[in-house]
């Protein structure tokens, strides 16, 4: 239990770390929408790349459907409404509450902590490879949290704050998917496995990819997608 946890808290440190600094680069300088584009198309490949090339398989050979089925439901479900939340509130422009947006946020980045902690239930691999891919999908989410709060005038202090405070969650979260992983049973953890997808397709097909098309798209942008899918599908043929 106590080497899980380490290694979990090792791994979720990365996305947590990611967290700040995207909210500290976009206090310093915004990002161009291309290359936020580029980015966010190559961290829809790698979440992809893990979901298609070990997360679903695992639960492919576990063979507990109706566990699968009801977690996978209840993901889709709990997405559905954190988006929402987060929209709740907004004006005619669709611009949205930053309170709802940053609450969020919280729960987004300790879910993301929790997939880190619940993954090593298909192997320390599996682990690594989602922690890839989920660093890029933190780094978004903090620049998000400052863009939306500089937005509404909050100070640089307050919004360094709430991005830290946004990488806790993920170091929380993290850590209770360990706990969570020694302590129940295979049909649980079958069932939170399932979650865990419906969550992290959700978050490539809504929101990755969504935000990513916002803006006219190239194809070298496009192809960025497919470069973050095959380069983490060759590590994790290496490794």
């Amino acid at each position: 239990m106590t080497a899980t946890l380490s290694k979990v808290m090792l791994y979720a440190a990365l996305p947590a770390a990611a967290t700040l600094a995207g909210a500290l680069l976009a206090l310093l300088k915004q990002p161009s929408a291309g290359l936020r584009s580029a980015v966010q198309h190559f961290a829809a490949g790698t979440v992809f790349s893990v979901l298609a090339v070990e997360l679903l398989p695992d639960l492919m050979h576990r063979r507990m459907p109706w566990p699968t089925f009801i977690g996978f439901s209840l993901g889709v479900a709990f997405m559905l409404g954190l988006k929402w939340w987060s929209e709740r509130g907004g004006n005619a422009e669709g611009s949205r509450d930053p309170r709802a947006l940053i609450t969020a946020l919280g729960v987004d980045v300790v879910l993301d902590g929790a997939l880190i902690g619940l993954s090593f239930a298909a192997g320390e691999k599996q682990g690594l490879l989602l922690t890839i891919g989920l660093v890029l999908e933190t780094f978004f989410l903090g620049a998000s949290c400052a863009t939306s709060l500089r937005t509404a005038g909050q100070t640089s202090l307050r919004i360094g704050i709430t991005a830290a405070i946004l990488g806790i969650g993920v170091l929380a979260g993290a850590g209770a998917g360990a706990v969570i992983l020694n302590s129940v049973t295979p049909v649980f953890i079958d069932a939170l496995l399932a979650f865990g997808v419906a969550a992290l397709l959700y978050l490539v097909t809504e929101e990755l990819l969504v935000e990513a098309h916002e803006g006219k798209e190239t194809p070298v942008q496009a192809a960025m997608f497919f470069l973050g899918f095959i380069l983490l599908f060759m590590i994790d043929m290496l490794i």
